[in-house]
């Protein structure tokens, strides 16, 4: 096993009935047929995905298991429901010994896109559930700029939220909605792929223990992993083509122990 599986706690195996069957006790309803629908091996560069139930499982399991506090979403889809009842269930779970931690948005989900559209799709999907109308969610919308990293070629978002996540899911954002060019150089073109930022840039404000998943976005997760500057562990799931970062540093001081404790304690 590999040091980061160890870090990590992953979803156990669960069948396509048992996953549907999890989504309706928790009063979300993904399509109205329940057909298991594989994701395909080749789509087209500007082609929506539809909801994929296997990968919206393994997210609610993966925030839910390791206990997540504070999460930051690049960009929305069926995810930010998911998202949302995951954060709802912990925070009814663990509200009690999680408000003894100094985390200042506390079960609270900040979501960035640079699709309006997008944003008012998945805010009315979640106001129709009514166990998480009271969860705090902060949308924000940014356009997408092409940017100069340390001299490499990337993507940025104008705008970020304020918060010091302890997760983050990577989807976004969309390559050909992307301004500017660099040296006429954009990655507004069938051939290229997106390649965001953001994350490099408050990398040293992010607390030992976060972790990071990107559905897919090889080539962007491949740029994060070589210029981050802290002690990153990485996995690849080859199978549901997910990457993770663990931030295996050690911890700040008693705030951060505090929470470290808080992740693997069984209450």
């Amino acid at each position: 096993m590999s040091k980061i599986l160890k870090k990590i706690k992953l979803p156990k195996k669960n069948s396509f009935e048992g996953m549907k069957l999890f989504f309706k006790k928790k009063n979300i309803f993904i399509n109205e047929n329940w057909k298991y629908e594989p994701r395909k091996k080749y789509q087209k560069s500007n082609e929506t995905y539809g909801p994929e139930i296997e990968d919206l499982y393994r997210v609610y399991q993966i925030i839910y298991l390791n206990k997540r506090t504070t999460i930051l979403e690049f960009g929305t889809g069926w995810t930010s429901l998911i998202i949302a009842r995951a954060l709802h269930d912990l925070k009814k779970k663990y509200l009690y010994q999680a408000s003894k931690l100094r985390r200042n948005n506390l079960y609270e989900l900040f979501v960035i896109d640079d699709f309006k559209k997008y944003l008012d799709i998945s805010k009315k999907r979640i106001s129709k559930i009514d166990e998480l109308k009271n969860l705090k969610i902060h949308w924000k919308y940014s356009p997408v700029n092409m940017e100069l990293y340390n001299g490499q070629i990337s993507m940025t978002y104008k705008y970020l939220h304020l918060c010091n996540p302890d997760f983050i899911y990577i989807d976004g954002p969309d390559q050909f909605k992307v301004k500017g060019k660099i040296k006429g150089f954009t990655a507004n073109h069938g051939d290229m792929m997106p390649m965001v930022n953001d994350i490099l840039k408050f990398e040293n404000y992010l607390n030992p223990g976060t972790i990071i998943l990107v559905d897919g976005r090889a080539a962007n997760t491949y740029f994060l992993k070589n210029n981050f500057r802290r002690n990153w562990l990485y996995h690849f799931d080859k199978k549901n083509n997910q990457h993770f970062f663990y931030l295996d540093d050690p911890p700040f001081g008693e705030i951060n122990k505090e929470l470290l404790t808080f992740y693997k304690k069984n209450y």
